[in-house]
Order: structure tokens, then C-alpha cells, then sequence
């Protein structure tokens, strides 16, 4: 696989291991697990080294009329500076009171004009004796963490349906609070939902008093963690531990698609540690939400995209538990670290899918994954190809790209080829115990890497640290696995090329992995003509096919080669799916096309209100909308 040139880095040039990044590391390293790492975060104007949220109370109702959430949220202080007042985060919140524990009123300031990205700063003045705040607010009706549909939009059709989506700074569009990933909080949370609604949250449920629910969070979790929904929703238990939710409609097909949940969390606990969430429960959500999933402790929320009726989309799963252990147990401290949670997680992902489902399969979705970063590295800036990125001054989301994921993966998988498989395991480990319930930063890492794997080794020089962390572009070392898989259908494609009919093709038995391969390989000699695409679908069924990645990957094909008969299906597409790794392909092809701004835009107008706020701002730019 070809790889991009390595931009802006000189080797001559490059800091030992122990000088890189690890200025803030000596402070960090003695703070209580609790509390807030003294970093900067460009992303939040809390100022946790001052005074530091510890827990917080919910109590809220559900309005889906008003599209609102109103109620209180009390939090508990620890203060580190008695004259400093307690900083929060807010977006869109109308604030109506702000009390101490003692029923005083409290005083908070703020700007006139909120940040288009950071939202609005409170400041709020405390007295002497104040030791917990409670702010009664209501939520937006556009906030954006939080997406209402109306019942058409669900799989039910009877019911609403309501998500919150945290992740990077948009809690504090729903909830008051110091949004950064380097402050961990416990919480409980006291949710009045509609008759018939069933609210379910990110923690352990409690119980349930009629309309009213209650959750409690023992563990110290980022804000971004914090999530709710609430639904027509119904359960079915895959283990003692692990449980589906989801709409009724759904329930059967999300059961028997995750019943390997439980072999997941077995294998994952055999390599890297005990399970320290108590359950693991996924919820699949109706077809608007913007990501695969979202590593929500206790319950992960899921794509129905996932659902192919083969398990063969369930990597997505296995990525979302391993969340449990790097992101959740063990989180970046700021955005710019986010190849903490997710690089770590892509390599802890792949490992489990090998243990369960076998060592070809795992190669096939590393493959995968490396050749989709080498795509979008020939897009992005140089800037933006480095681990450590530099998000200051940008959206959080700018760097949610390939980069931290796969190149942070590549990364841990080079270090493991370097000290071999059980050094790399026993490593991980230790990080994960020794940094649990934490947040930490890259410079954190490093000193970790350089003091308990790389100090004393005489090959440690292999493996050029400072240019995988802080350089553009993907190093020549990048490890990826060969795959037997893979070379089946390399050489149906390259009968394919000779003319060989679609129907003659040897495919019987492929997986999704495969078919994806095959896919991306249509294009790598000459580009495809109509006839032969028609042909293709004709013999494979592609623009019938119910299987979202297969679909997705087939369309952006259709449409960059101008084959019309996928039309209508895309349009449906883009009208019923809002995950944005699929979305933002499909309309770029189409941007690409004679009059296709024209044709994006129509189908934008009627698809952006599905559509949850995350994929509406990538997409907004993209096609230069203005709401």
C-alpha cells in the first residue's frame, strides 16, 4: 500500500524521548485520580486547579413537546483556591437561579456574546461556606448534544425518541458543568419522562417510581460520558452482564446480531484487565445518530447501521467496549490527546475481534482501516496528520479524523512488532491499572513508553517515537498484516480486469470485509464504465443490499462514475441514515459530479433536520449551506 511523503520533519532534528512532551508530566503524575489534571484546555473555561467539580446531581424532565429538558443540576465542590469562583461551561442554557447548599442566592457574570464554538462562560461567585452550587436551567431547543424525532423518524413510528451526543464539548450545551475531559465527576441523575417513554442513561439504573427514573454513576467519568436517552425502548439480557436495548421493532434482529457481547468482554478482560463498569448494556438507536458508537460507560450507544444480519459489522462493538479501558477507565486529558482514547482503542478492538473471531478476520479490518487512512491523508494538511495534534483556536471535532485512530493504532502495532506480543500485553496492562479512573495527557504516555518498555533496549532506535507522535504523515515502518482473505479477492479482481464476467467471479461465501476490498479495488487500474457497474450490480445486488457499509462504500463508487440507476436509493439513503462516516463520502462524490452542487443541496434541505448537529456542521461547510 502506497503511503504519503512524511512532511515537515527532520530527522536530524529530532528531541530524545525523555525531553518530548513531558514538561507537565512530574506534576501530573502525583494528583489523586479525581482530581483535574493541571493541564490547559483550550476547549473549556473551567478552572478546575481552582475550584473542581466532584459530583453532580441531576434532576430533570423531559419536555418532547417544547423539545426541552429543565430542572437542576447541583454540584459538589472541592476548593482549591477559597477566593476563586466556580467556572462552568454553558451553551444555549437559559439559567433561571443559582443557589449554595444553604438556599442563598449566588451571583455569576458573563459575556455578552457566547463563542461560536466554546458556548458561554459563568462565573460564579461563592461565599465562604459554600460547598455545593445548584443551577436551575432549561436546555435549548436546538441544543445541540440533544436530538428529538418526532415518531416518523424512529423504526416504531408511534413514539419519540430522544439522544444526547457528548462527545467533544456539546454536555454542556444540556447540562451546566465544567465540559473538559480532564475533570471526572460522579453523578446521579433523577430523569421525569412522558407515559410510555423509557429513559436510559449511561450508568447504573437505580429504579423507578413512575414516570420517574433514577441512575447513579459511582466512578469518576469526563463530561463528554455523561448521556441520556429515552424511547419506546425494551430489553433483552445477553448475560448476566450484558443486555440489548432498543426499539421493539428492533429488539429480535439487535439481540441475535449482538450475541456476542458477552465472549467480547471475556476476551478483553483476559488481555487487559478486569472489567471495572459493572454492566455492558449497548443500545441501538434509530438510524439519525452521527457515529457508529459512542463508548457511553455501562451503555454504549450503536448505529441500527451495524445491523447486517451476519455479525459482520460487530467490530464496531468490539471498539466501543474497548473504550471501557483506554477512554473511559483511562482518558485523554485534552482533545489534542485524543489518539489516547482512540488509537489505543482501535489496537485493543482488533486484538479482541482476533480472539474471538480469528486472526483472518482481524487482518482484514486492519487493512481496511490502513488503507482508509491512506486515503485521507492525501487530504488533509500536514498540520493535521500528527497524533499530538494542535487543536487550539479550532472545533475539538477537527481532529476526530483517521489520524488519531488508525495511525494511533499503527503505532501501538509497530511498538508491539518491536518487543513482541506478550511484553506489549503485560505493558498495556499496566498502563490501564495504573492510570485508571485518570486523565492523561501525551506527555504522560511517553515517560510511560520510555520507563517501562523502550529505557534499555538496544533496538529501542527501530522505532522513531518522536516522528510517529509529532510528525506528519505515516511512517515507512506502519505495520499491516497480510490476509489470505484479502488475496482471494485481489485475484477475483484481477479476473475482473481481464473481462471475466461479474456473474463468473469466484465469491461465494464472502464476507463483509472482503466485499469492501473488492469494492475499493474496482477503481485502483482504470475507472469503471457504466456498463461494467450495471453489470456488477446486476451479478451482486449492490444497490439493493441491506448491509450499510457495502451500501455506502457502493454508492460513493455509483456516483463518482455517473451510474444512474443508484439515484433513487441514494436519495434514500441520505433521507433515513445519519452517520456521518457515510454521509460525508456520498456527498462529496456527488459535489464531484456535473451539477451536482445543485442535486446535494436539494437532498440537503430535506435531510439536514434527521440529521444530529455533529454531522450538520461537517456537512454545513462542505456544501457551503448557511441554515
Amino acid at each position: 500500500m502506497a503511503r504519503p511523503a512524511v512532511h515537515g520533519y527532520n530527522a536530524a532534528m529530532r528531541p530524545s524521548l525523555p525531553c518530548l512532551l513531558l514538561a507537565a508530566c512530574a506534576t501530573e503524575s502525583t494528583m489523586h485520580p479525581t482530581a483535574p489534571v493541571p493541564v490547559a484546555d483550550p476547549h473549556s473555561y473551567a478552572r478546575p486547579h481552582e475550584v473542581h467539580s466532584t459530583h453532580l446531581d441531576l434532576d430533570l424532565r423531559l419536555d418532547f413537546e417544547r423539545h426541552i429538558a429543565e430542572g437542576t443540576v447541583t454540584h459538589t465542590l472541592q476548593r482549591l483556591d477559597p477566593a476563586a469562583p466556580f467556572v462552568v461551561d454553558s451553551a444555549g442554557l437559559e439559567i433561571t437561579a443559582i443557589v449554595d447548599q444553604d438556599g442563598n442566592e449566588l451571583h455569576a457574570t458573563w459575556p455578552t456574546q457566547p463563542d461560536p464554538v466554546l458556548g458561554t462562560e459563568r462565573s460564579i461567585r461563592l461565599l465562604p461556606t459554600t460547598t455545593r452550587v445548584r443551577i436551575a436551567y432549561r436546555t435549548a431547543p436546538d441544543a445541540e448534544a440533544m436530538q428529538w424525532l418526532a415518531p416518523e423518524q424512529t423504526n416504531g413510528g408511534t413514539q419519540p425518541f430522544l439522544f444526547t451526543q457528548g462527545q467533544a464539548i456539546l454536555t454542556r450545551s444540556w447540562i451546566p458543568l465544567q465540559d473538559s475531559p480532564a475533570v471526572r465527576v460522579t453523578w446521579t441523575a433523577r430523569v421525569q419522562a412522558p407515559p410510555g417513554l423509557v429513559p436510559v442513561m449511561s450508568a447504573t439504573q437505580r429504579g423507578h417510581d413512575g414516570p420517574v427514573h433514577t441512575f447513579a454513576m459511582d466512578k469518576p467519568v469526563p463530561p463528554y460520558l455523561i448521556a441520556l436517552a429515552c424511547g419506546d425502548l425494551v430489553s433483552r439480557d445477553i448475560s448476566a452482564r450484558c443486555a440489548v436495548w432498543a426499539e421493539p421493532k428492533t429488539i429480535d434482529l439487535a439481540a441475535s446480531e449482538l450475541a456476542d457481547m458477552e465472549a467480547m468482554v471475556q476476551a478483553c478482560e483476559q488481555l487487559f484487565g478486569p472489567y471495572r463498569w459493572g454492566r455492558y448494556d449497548v443500545l441501538v438507536l434509530p438510524p439519525s445518530f452521527p457515529f457508529g458508537g459512542m463508548e457511553n460507560p455501562c451503555l454504549t450507544f450503536a448505529t441500527p447501521t451495524i445491523l447486517a444480519g451476519d455479525r459482520s459489522l460487530v467490530s464496531l462493538i468490539a471498539h466501543e467496549l474497548a473504550h471501557s479501558w483506554s477512554g473511559n477507565l483511562v482518558t485523554n486529558a485534552t482533545w489534542r490527546d485524543f489518539w489516547l482514547n482512540e488509537g489505543f482503542t482501535v489496537h485493543l478492538e482488533n486484538r479482541i475481534m482476533e480472539h474471538v473471531y480469528g486472526p483472518d478476520r482481524a487482518a482484514m479490518e486492519v487493512a481496511l482501516g490502513m488503507h482508509e487512512l491512506a486515503s485521507e491523508l492525501r487530504t488533509l494538511p500536514a498540520a493535521d496528520q500528527v497524533l499530538h495534534v494542535d487543536l487550539s483556536g479550532r472545533n475539538p471535532d477537527d481532529g476526530m479524523t483517521g489520524v488519531p485512530y488508525q495511525k494511533g493504532a499503527a503505532f501501538l502495532r509497530r511498538l508491539e512488532q518491536l518487543v513482541g506480543r506478550p511484553a506489549m500485553d503485560a505493558f498495556l496492562r499496566q498502563w490501564f491499572d495504573e492510570h485508571a479512573f485518570r486523565s492523561v495527557t501525551t506527555a504522560t504516555f511517553l515517560a510511560f513508553l520510555d520507563e517501562r518498555l523502550l529505557r534499555g533496549r538496544p533496538d529501542r532506535d527501530q522505532v522513531d517515537v518522536a516522528r510517529w507522535v509529532t510528525a506528519a504523515g505515516l511512517p515507512t515502518d506502519a505495520p499491516v498484516p497480510d490476509s489470505v482473505l484479502f488475496a482471494a479477492v485481489d485475484r477475483e479482481l484481477g479476473r475482473w480486469r481481464g473481462g471475466t464476467e461479474p456473474a463468473q467471479l469466484a465469491t461465494d461465501g464472502w464476507v463483509t470485509q472482503q466485499w469492501l476490498r473488492f469494492l475499493a479495488g474496482l477503481e485502483t487500474a482504470s475507472a469503471p464504465r457504466t456498463d461494467q457497474l450495471a453489470a456488477l450490480d446486476h451479478a451482486f445486488e449492490f444497490t439493493r443490499s441491506g448491509n450499510s457499509e457495502i451500501l455506502a462504500a457502493w454508492l460513493v463508487l455509483a456516483t463518482r462514475h455517473g451510474y444512474p440507476a443508484i439515484d433513487r436509493r441514494r436519495e434514500l439513503f441520505l433521507m433515513t441514515v445519519g452517520r456521518r462516516k457515510f454521509l460525508k463520502p456520498i456527498y462529496e462524490a456527488l459535489l464531484a459530479t456535473e451539477g451536482g452542487k445543485d442535486r446535494a443541496l436539494a437532498i440537503y434541505r430535506k435531510a439536514r433536520p434527521r440529521y444530529h448537529a455533529v454531522s450538520q456542521r461537517t456537512l454545513d461547510a462542505m456544501l457551503g449551506y448557511s441554515p
